[in-house]
C-alpha cells in the first residue's frame, strides 16, 4: 500500500510514476477526497470541543437550579451530536475512498527500474551458458514427456480440467527430486525452510496485495478461503502485525508449496505442455530486510535463483523488468529466463522482486532499530521463485534429451533420482 503522507507531499512524482507504470491515477480525485477527509476530521474536533463545553455547562446550570437553561444546553448537545454523526459519516466515506485508492494503486517503481512501456523494453542484464545445438530433431517436452510416459496431459484434463496434468513414474520422481534439490540448495545458503498451508484467508492475501485487485486470478473455496498462488503469500504473512528486531534482519525463508492460478486472461497462451497451468509446484524465497539493505538483498536473491540454474547447467538470461512490466507490488524486479528449445527462446522461470515497504504497510510488518532511529519502521519484503518446478522440468527434458528419445539426468539430481537416464516408463 502506498504511503499516504508521501503521496500527499509528492503528487507530481506519484502521477509520473503511475504514468510510467501504465496505471490509472487521478491526482485531483485523491486530493479532493483527502481534503474532504481532513475537513471532516477538523469539523469533528471542533464539534467535540463545543460538546464538551456544553456538557460542562449543563452540570453547572443544574447545580444552580437553572433547569430551563440546562434543558436548552441539552438540546444544543443533541444538535451537536447529530452534526458529529454527519461529520463522522463523511470522514468514514472519505477514508474508505482514499484507502481504496491506496490499496488498488500499484507500488512506485524504484529509481533504478528502467522506464518502459512493455516487456519489449526490458533490458537484458547478463547471460549464462550456451543453448545446445542438436544433431538430431529435438522434441518439445510435451511430446517427449508423453512418449516416455512421464507427462500425461490427457489424464490431467480427465481428472480435473484443461491446463492440469499428471506425472507418472520417473516424471513424478523428477518433480519430487527437483523440489528436494531446490529446498536443500536454499537451506544450505541460509534460508529457513517452512511448511505452510496451501489455503489462505482474505486478510493474508490482502497483506501481499493479491486482494482486492486480483481476486479473479485466484481459486476461491465455498467458505471464502483461497488456494494460494505462491508461497510468498504465506511466508510474508508469517510476520503480519509483528515488530521484528533489526539485529535479526535480513530474515531469509523458503518453502515448497503447490500453487494455484486461474490464469485469467491467458487464453491461447502456452496451451501445450506444462508451462502455463492451473496447478504447479514451486520453491519460493522470501526475505525481510532493512530499508538500507533492501536493494542489496534483491541482488543476492537473484544470485540464489541463478545458483539453482547453474547447478542444473541450464542456459538462462537475466532481464530487468521495466516500469510498464513490473508486478503490482514490486518496485524492482529481475526475471530469470531459461532456454527452451521448443520455443527457440528464453522463457521466464523465476521472478525476483523487491516490494520495498508496500506489502509491509498492508500487513503491518515493522522492525525496531534503537541504535539508528526511534520507534519503528516498516520492513522491506522481497520474494523470488527458486524455482518454478514444472518449468524447470520442461527445461531439463528439452535441454537434456538424447537422440534415442531418452533424457539424461543432470548430475546434481542423480542422488535424488537414483538413476542417470530417464527412459520409457
Amino acid at each position: 500500500m502506498l504511503d499516504i503522507k508521501y503521496v500527499r507531499e509528492n503528487l507530481d512524482a506519484v502521477a509520473e510514476a503511475m504514468k510510467n507504470r501504465n496505471a490509472k491515477w487521478d491526482s485531483e480525485r485523491f486530493t479532493a477526497l483527502d481534503e474532504e477527509r481532513r475537513a471532516a476530521i477538523a469539523e469533528e474536533e471542533s464539534l467535540q470541543a463545543e460538546r464538551n463545553a456544553a456538557s460542562k455547562a449543563i452540570g453547572a446550570l443544574m447545580k444552580e437550579g437553572k433547569k430551563d437553561e440546562a434543558e436548552q444546553a441539552k438540546e444544543q448537545v443533541r444538535v451537536i451530536n447529530e452534526k458529529l454523526e454527519s461529520a463522522g459519516a463523511r470522514r468514514d466515506a472519505a477514508d474508505a475512498a482514499v484507502r481504496e485508492i491506496l490499496m488498488t494503486s500499484p507500488n512506485l517503481p524504484h529509481p533504478t527500474t528502467p522506464i518502459g512501456a512493455s516487456e519489449d523494453d526490458n533490458p537484458e542484464i547478463r547471460r549464462w551458458g550456451t543453448p545446445r545445438e542438436f544433431d538430431f530433431e529435438a522434441k518439445p517436452h510435451w511430446d517427449l514427456g508423453a512418449d516416455l510416459g512421464i507427462i500425461d496431459c490427457e489424464r490431467g484434463v480427465k481428472l480435473a480440467h484443461s491446463r492440469f496434468y499428471a506425472l507418472g513414474g520417473l516424471g513424478a520422481r523428477l518433480e519430487r527430486s527437483l523440489i528436494n534439490f531446490m529446498a536443500d540448495t536454499h537451506t544450505s545458503r541460509g534460508y529457513k525452510e517452512w511448511w505452510v498451508p496451501a489455503i489462505a484467508n482474505a486478510e493474508t492475501l490482502t497483506g501481499t496485495a493479491q486482494l482486492p485487485k486480483f481476486e479473479e486470478d485466484l481459486f476461491k473455496t465455498t467458505d471464502g478461503m483461497y488456494l494460494i498462488p505462491t508461497a510468498e503469500v504465506q511466508l510474508t504473512n508469517l510476520h503480519r502485525d509483528e515488530v521484528l528486531d533489526a539485529a535479526d534482519l535480513p530474515l531469509k525463508y523458503c518453502a515448497f508449496t503447490p500453487c494455484f492460478r486461474s490464469e485469467a486472461g491467458a487464453a491461447g497462451r502456452d496451451t501445450r505442455g506444462i508451462i502455463r497451468v492451473h496447478q504447479f509446484s514451486k520453491v519460493e524465497m522470501v526475505k525481510f530486510a532493512k530499508e538500507e539493505e533492501s536493494q542489496e538483498e534483491l541482488e543476492l536473491m537473484v544470485k540464489d535463483a541463478e545458483n539453482v540454474l547453474q547447478l542444473l547447467e541450464l542456459p538462462y538470461r537475466v532481464i530487468a523488468l521495466c516500469t510498464g512490466d513490473i508486478g503490482f507490488g514490486s518496485c524492482k524486479t529481475y526475471d530469470l529466463e531459461v532456454w527452451l528449445p521448443s520455443y527457440n527462446a528464453y522463457k521466464e522461470i523465476s521472478s525476483c522482486s523487491d516490494c520495498w515497504d508496500f506489502q509491509a504497510r498492508r500487513a503491518n510488518i515493522k522492525y525496531r532499530d534503537p541504535d539508528n532511529f526511534k520507534g519503528t519502521r516498516y520492513a522491506h519484503t522481497l520474494n523470488g521463485s527458486g524455482l518454478a518446478v514444472g518449468r524447470t522440468m520442461a527445461a531439463i527434458i528439452e535441454n537434456y534429451q538424447n537422440a534415442d528419445g531418452t533424457i539424461t539426468v543432470p548430475e546434481v539430481l542423480r542422488p535424488y533420482m537414483g538413476c542417470d537416464v530417464i527412459g520409457p516408463q
